[in-house]
């Protein structure tokens, strides 16, 4: 694994439909800039508050739809999984995902909790065997479980 780079998108509080388009513009410019052939991205998970859940959901879309308009092939994993994959504890709390993936990446300095949980989903991507996929022409050719199919 080699660390590219990571940072968090910022908005401020206002109309939800401002801060959605930012996030869009934002993630294609990321994508242009650094060029990713796949993207991982974590599963929604129900959160205590439904409004931040319905929230989230809407942010995620937003970034959905910027990764899938370049045509990227997209894996999704549960936050269970990405714990278990970084930490090997499905249970693990922020600040060990973060040393680990510190530790991992082999950063030094500060890693923001956003950036780690990010960063942690893509090191999960890439323990996950069956998460690559390559393009070959214009098909997505996925690999399950050590096979191309």
């Amino acid at each position: 694994m080699l660390y590219v780079g990571s940072g968090c998108i910022k908005t401020q509080p206002g109309q939800l439909s401002a801060r959605i388009k930012l996030l869009f513009e934002h993630l294609n410019e990321v994508i242009t800039e650094y060029q990713p052939e796949q993207v991982s991205i974590e599963q929604v998970f129900v959160n205590i508050n439904p409004s931040s859940t319905l929230l989230l959901g809407q942010a995620r879309g937003a970034a959905m739809c910027a990764v899938v308009a370049k045509n990227l092939v997209v894996a999704e994993y549960s936050a269970l999984q990405i714990k278990q994959a970084v930490v090997g504890n499905g249970h693990a709390q922020k600040n060990q995902i973060q040393a680990m993936v510190k530790k991992l990446l082999n950063l030094s300095g500060e890693l923001g909790l956003d950036a780690s949980d990010a960063l942690a989903c893509a090191i999960c991507h890439a323990h996950c065997g069956f998460g690559w996929s390559k393009k070959i022409g214009s098909e997505h050719v996925r690999m399950k479980r050590g096979r191309w199919i």
